[in-house]
């Protein structure tokens, strides 16, 4: 009776296990890659819902110091490769939810929009 109470107690203990790691969360920084960012996108201007956004981004005025070159596409199925957008109304329905500053060194990558689509994707660096 007393060995096997022994032996549950070190079974409970279990100093064999290997320790807990740490959440995956908290040793990694977050960073926005502009290559990947493709489909339908929510441009949010509200600073309180900032910290709910996947990144921040500037849009830049001037297309040669653009990260990524966006071209709007007017149907959701036609934005299917890096650059190409389909700008929603609603957060709710949009892959993306990207928070549009007017201080270009507080974004994560900067972006201008494109009338040909043949010119849409990420700059190479």
């Amino acid at each position: 009776m007393l060995t096997t109470l022994l032996l549950s107690g070190l079974l409970a203990l279990n100093p064999f296990r290997p320790a807990l790691p740490t959440p995956l969360a908290a040793t990694v920084v977050r960073s926005v890659d502009p290559c990947r960012l493709y489909g339908s996108v929510y441009l949010e201007t509200d600073p309180r819902r900032r910290s709910q956004c996947f990144g921040v981004v500037y849009q830049e005025p001037e297309e040669a110091f653009a990260d990524v070159l966006v071209y709007q596409e007017t149907n959701k199925l036609f934005a299917d490769k890096v650059g190409l957008w389909y700008l929603t109304d609603s957060r709710d329905f949009a892959d993306y939810v990207l928070f549009v500053t007017d201080n270009r060194n507080l974004a994560d990558f900067s972006f201008h929009y494109t009338k040909a689509r043949a010119f849409a994707g990420c700059r190479k660096q």
